[in-house]
């Protein structure tokens, strides 16, 4: 047997969360092949099997927690597996007496889901596998305790309804089954995500600052070079990229908000590393763009996406999220009208972009419909005063309604 562990994933790191098992056991697995997904407070991690085999003794659940070099489970190597050779077969061979059934994976999902685990599962598919049918059907009936033995007077008391409870002990029940409770153990990247933002707003002195702006001009650039830019770069002309780049510009003009309070020192940084906060398989994340200032539109929407795919798979690294000195964050997205942004520290500042709307604007004594959006600028008072993010963010507007600014360095 080959003894799978929890990698190191890095220096900081030292306990991991179990994300979903790709492979039950009794499952077969090939070389490098992903076992399990592991959450870590900054990004997802794959253990890949060290050689062909069957997967067994698994001892962490999902949603557990283990340490480093903590066993997540055996691996019974091809050469020694029973009925298996050195050419693998191509799935996994049907379960035998004494070994977990397979289950398919649109059924770990709900059993996920739902906190059962196969044992709860009658398996209806053939050679004993699991199907989504069979986890539905596990999912939607209660469990009813045994029968209690009849009292003197000869009657039997009402069976109680019990909720399905997991390994971890995920579920707790009212009286009633409508009055259900969830208990689930918060996950690596959230705990992260809450212990930053609790630092933040404890540790700075944190104010915001507001603006509109006139987002017209950025929408007629964009459907004028859309479809050129798009064959000759091979990605869409967004409008993150015209912030990302503003941001350069107004960072280059007002160094204190790209800087950070180190001690009793002030570090300023001569490179803007912007992170973009996306919305994941997981949650909200953050990768940082290393060296905004040296990358073009079609560079930072093509690294954007990539980001965006990797976040929606879980597959983001520790080192995609780290080491950022600014950030936007798109509320607008999920129709934020107005937000106060927190700043991620070390960080002392983050822009706010929000949804476009029309609104009446009077413009040159006349009323005009146009699209406006509401910028936020939070920002660390401690190293930023108010004139700076004042006008740091009106920077940020008088570039984005005038673009070609970007392009003439004016």
């Amino acid at each position: 047997m080959i003894e799978v562990k929890v990698p190191s994933v890095g220096e900081s790191i030292s306990e991991v969360q179990i994300g979903q098992w790709l492979i039950q056991e009794g499952g077969w697995v090939a070389k490098d092949q992903t076992i399990v997904d592991l959450e870590t407070e900054k990004a997802a991690v794959q253990v890949l099997a060290p050689e062909a085999g069957i997967v067994r003794n698994i001892r962490k659940r999902t949603e557990e927690f283990a340490n480093v070099g903590e066993i997540l489970c055996d691996l019974e190597p091809a050469a020694a597996a029973s009925g298996a050779t050195a050419s693998a077969p191509a799935a996994a061979p049907s379960s035998t007496a004494g070994e977990a059934p397979r289950v398919m994976p649109a059924a770990q999902r709900i059993l996920n889901e739902k906190g059962l685990s196969p044992a709860d599962v009658k398996a209806t598919g053939p050679g004993g596998r699991i199907l989504k049918e069979d986890a539905i059907a596990a999912s939607s009936k209660p469990v009813v305790s045994a029968p209690a033995a009849p009292s003197a007077s000869g009657s039997r008391p009402k069976a109680e309804l019990q909720a399905p409870i997991s390994t971890s002990g995920t579920l707790a029940i009212g009286s009633a089954p409508h009055r259900m409770e969830e208990v689930k153990p918060m996950s690596m990247i959230r705990r992260t995500i809450a212990n930053r933002l609790v630092e933040a707003q404890q540790n700075a002195a944190l104010l915001t600052t507001f603006n509109e702006v006139n987002m017209q001009p950025i929408m007629d650039l964009r459907n004028k070079y859309r479809d050129a830019f798009q064959q000759r770069h091979g990605v869409k002309l967004g409008f993150m990229s015209f912030f990302a780049k503003a941001s350069v510009e107004a960072l280059r003009r007002f160094p204190s908000v790209n800087a950070e309070i180190r001690g009793n020192n002030i570090v300023y940084r001569n490179y803007m590393d912007i992170g973009i906060a996306i919305g994941g398989g997981k949650g909200l994340v953050v990768p940082v763009l290393r060296n905004v200032e040296h990358m073009g539109f079609a560079e930072v929407e093509r690294t954007i996406g990539d980001f965006a795919g990797k976040a929606m798979e879980n597959r983001l690294m520790p080192e995609d999220l780290t080491g950022g000195t600014f950030t936007i964050s798109n509320g607008g997205v999920y129709g934020s009208m107005l937000s106060t942004p927190i700043v991620n520290p070390p960080q002392s500042a983050i822009l706010g972009l929000h949804a476009i709307q029309e609104r009446p604007m009077a413009v040159s004594g006349q009323v005009v419909i146009l699209p406006m959006m509401y910028l936020a600028l939070t920002y660390d008072h401690r190293i930023i005063d108010g004139r700076e993010a004042v006008t740091f963010l009106k920077t940020i507007k008088e570039i984005c309604e005038d673009p070609t600014r970007l392009f003439l360095e004016v």
